[in-house]
């Protein structure tokens, strides 16, 4: 530990800093004026943190991009910080929620405010008084501390970040109101928002000293964020021939935003070639192969970046080993696994489409679900046996047997490959530990006492309880469902945590949780969905709580604020999200049923039929001694047994490094976002992913470090502001160009059945 003033520390970082960079152009603060600095050099003297190599981040890609410096004098909670944080979380919940019903929906990333408040920000600074207020007293405040500085700019990110992912209650909601025509009151669907969100908090709390202090957990998709960050705060010498952070942001940015007018409105095909279906136009098995939306998609691609990063995020932001991870899961399970139980007729399955997330009768028709619920909202068994056993599509049930195996092991994976990690850090987690560089500056700032999540949490279950009970004609769902899904959360917090932070995919709990309660508590949909909500999206919540908690750590934000921009941000982007849904359901005729319409809600649509699946008709009349796919659970011995073989591996043969990089969890899970997601938004993902993390890593090392992060902003956010501006502009008036580059897939033959002799609308008969 050394002494010296404030303006001393800044040079000691910022040195140290430009020393690991290695750069050859000096970067300066332009957040602070000079009389600013000479004004530091007058403060008294002060400990400040001494930087040794040794320190930083062992995670290459974390050393490479995030600063290890920290200037604590920066002003935090501003009054311009609480107008741009909250206009930044209600204006991305509406859009994010208004474009979610969409046949392709929109999702704008806190990347586009992130840029947006920059101006903004700065305009408040030059324009708004400079006056104190109440000087002197210790109520004293000014609403212009000076000039828009990145911790200010840090915190309405994190603010926009409440606002940027979508609620997943709203699913329960609109399954009741839409799907099942049932009554759920707004004031119901508001309390269900609220606690399946404020829930994470509890596990947050209680998992950050795993998941956050330790720098093997360096959440490789904040990364983008602090790219971005550092290209909009520090200024940079352009040496000749080349382009500031800056300079390459704004360029890719207007590229995006020009580019983003072809597959969002004058060629839409570009968001899946299947240029096989071209080739044969009136081959049932050649669109199936070849159909990059509704079947295989081999050889489709999608030049649309919102098909490549919607439903996995940015390639860019995935290490190599966890894409290579994806590719093999998906290879496997829509290459070889799916082919082969379709062209082997596994379940009848030539009676379906090979790639659909309908539910059809055994002649394969669509089932008629209302005419199975009796009047008191529960499955009709007479009827249920009239209308005969519901069936999937191949594909459909094959990712239910790969969710399966994936939670199997993800719970093996990290016991066997994690475990001493884990046991060491809660023997230590009391006593003083080994920090890199950054959580020892950030040891400087109070931290959030646990006993805030504890309290959170308690208080949270309670009225979960109160609302599930007193309601319960409207959620179905008894006090000890909201228990049971509480421990299962819990549970897996930290396996799935630990796999977030490292490869940046997060396996789901929905699968497990459907299952549980739908075979302790059958026939009932709403409280099959409920427990899903309590189960999965509170450890969703807790993770991108801890996502958020890990980017304020990499920005050096002091963790009490942090922790109130959350909070606060959670129940504004609740309320919004609900208060638009609700007012587009009462608005829009037959909306998610007319599918002629861009009204379509596809993932609302998916989440529906797993409550049928799942709730309704209960899983032992789907995978149990009662229904067709009970062969289906040897996923979960298979997904137990594959990361002992990896884990075996690794210890025959140490020299071979690469061994340890396959991570089951991930690649068995890879298709998890499938349905909704399709096969082009998969292979589009993984040709990126493949050019960024490993031809552009290994051979570019230094253009990678300087731009790959600000290019993945860049590309989310020209995308985000012409999406928005086609819709304002062309979408309400409904302008359209009806041609062929209009026409999605052009594969309507895709999901037609290839049975012998079997007919249906539309399609050929095979003979």
């Amino acid at each position: 530990m050394i002494f010296g003033s404030e303006r001393q520390q800044h040079k000691i970082l910022r040195k140290n800093h430009q020393m690991e960079e290695g750069s050859s152009h000096e970067i300066t603060s332009p957040l602070l004026s000079n009389k600013e600095e000479e004004l530091e050099d007058e403060k008294n003297e002060e400990d400040v943190v001494e930087i040794d190599e040794n320190e930083n981040s062992p995670i290459k890609q974390v050393a490479l991009t995030v600063p290890t410096t920290d200037d604590p004098s920066l002003p935090v909670l501003t009054f311009r910080m609480w107008v741009l944080g909250t206009l930044s979380c209600v204006l991305l919940s509406f859009l994010n929620q208004f474009f979610w019903y969409r046949t392709e929906p929109l999702t704008i990333t806190a990347i586009s405010a992130q840029i947006a408040v920059v101006p903004l920000g700065q305009l408040m600074a030059a324009k708004i008084t400079t006056r104190t207020f109440f000087r002197g007293t210790r109520w004293e405040f000014t609403l212009n501390p000076g000039p828009f500085n990145v911790k200010e700019h840090v915190l309405i990110t994190i603010f926009a970040n409440s606002g940027a992912g979508t609620v997943y209650a709203i699913h329960v909601v609109t399954a009741v109101k839409v799907f099942y025509q049932k009554h759920i009151s707004f004031f119901v669907s508001l309390l269900v928002i609220f606690t399946t969100q404020v829930l994470g908090f509890g596990w947050a709390g209680i998992f950050r000293r795993y998941l956050v202090e330790p720098a093997a957990m360096w959440w490789p998709a904040n990364l983008v964020q602090v790219s971005l960050f550092r290209a909009l705060h520090e200024k940079e010498k352009r040496t000749k021939g080349s382009l500031t952070r800056s300079q390459f942001f704004v360029v890719a940015f207007l590229c995006s935003f020009a580019y983003y007018v072809f597959p969002g409105y004058l060629f839409q095909m570009l968001t899946s070639l299947s240029w096989i279906c071209w080739i044969f136009p009136h081959n049932v098995l050649a669109q199936q192969l070849g159909s990059g939306l509704y079947g295989l998609g081999i050889g489709a691609v999608g030049l649309d970046w919102s098909a490549i990063s919607s439903y996995l995020g940015s390639p860019l932001a995935s290490p190599w080993f966890a894409t290579a991870n994806v590719a093999a899961g998906f290879v496997f399970v829509m290459y070889v696994l799916t082919p082969l139980c379709y062209w082997l007729n596994v379940y009848d399955a030539k009676t379906f489409p090979i790639f659909s997330d309908d539910l059809f009768k055994s002649n394969g028709q669509i089932y008629n679900i209302t005419e199975i619920i009796d009047s008191n909202f529960h499955l009709d068994y007479a009827a249920y046996e009239r209308q005969g056993k519901l069936h999937l599509s191949t594909f459909f049930a094959m990712t239910y047997g790969v969710g399966f195996a994936a939670l199997t092991a993800t719970i093996v994976h990290v016991g066997l490959f994690h475990g001493r990690e884990i046991w060491e850090q809660s023997k230590s987690s009391f006593k003083e530990k080994t920090m890199d560089i950054h959580t020892k500056l950030m040891s400087r700032y109070k931290q959030v006492p646990e006993w805030w999540f504890v309290c959170i949490l308690i208080a949270t279950i309670a009225i979960t309880i109160f609302t599930c009970e007193y309601y319960n004609d409207q959620l179905q769902l008894p006090w000890w469902g909201v228990l049971l899904a509480c421990g299962i959360a819990i549970f897996f917090t930290l396996p799935i945590g630990i796999i977030t932070a490292i490869t940046n995919q997060t396996p789901g709990l929905n699968i497990i949780t459907e299952y549980i309660i739908g075979y302790i508590y059958p026939g009932y949909p709403v409280a099959n969905m409920c427990f899903k909500v309590y189960g999965y999206i509170s450890m969703t919540q807790a993770i991108t709580f801890l996502q958020d908690f890990k980017l304020g750590h990499y920005m050096k934000i002091p963790p009490r604020t942090m922790f109130m921009a959350q909070v606060v941000g959670t129940f504004i982007a609740g309320f919004v999200y609900l208060g638009t849904a609700w007012w587009l359901m009462e608005t829009i005729p037959d909306i998610c049923k007319d599918t002629s319409s861009v009204w379509t809600c596809p993932s609302d649509t998916v989440f529906y039929d797993a409550s049928v699946i799942w709730g309704l008709i209960g899983p032992r009349r789907i995978f149990g001694d009662l229904g067709t796919y009970s062969k289906v659970n040897w996923f979960f011995l298979g997904g137990a047994i594959a990361p002992f073989l990896v884990y075996v591996a690794a210890k025959a043969f140490p020299q071979q490094e690469w061994i340890r990089l396959i991570n089951m969890p991930v690649l068995i899970g890879a298709t998890g976002m499938m349905p909704p997601a399709t096969t082009v938004n998969y292979t589009s993902w993984i040709i990126a992913g493949f050019f960024s993390g490993f031809v552009v890593y290994r051979y570019r090392p230094e253009w990678w470090q300087r731009h790959n992060y600000v290019l993945s902003g860049a590309l989310d956010a020209g995308l985000a502001f012409m999406g928005v501006l086609l819709y304002l502009c062309l979408g309400l008036e409904d302008v359209s160009i009806n041609w062929w580059g209009n026409d999605l897939d052009g594969c309507p033959l895709a999901h037609c059945p290839t049975k012998k002799g079997f007919a249906v609308e539309g399609c050929p008969i095979f003979t």
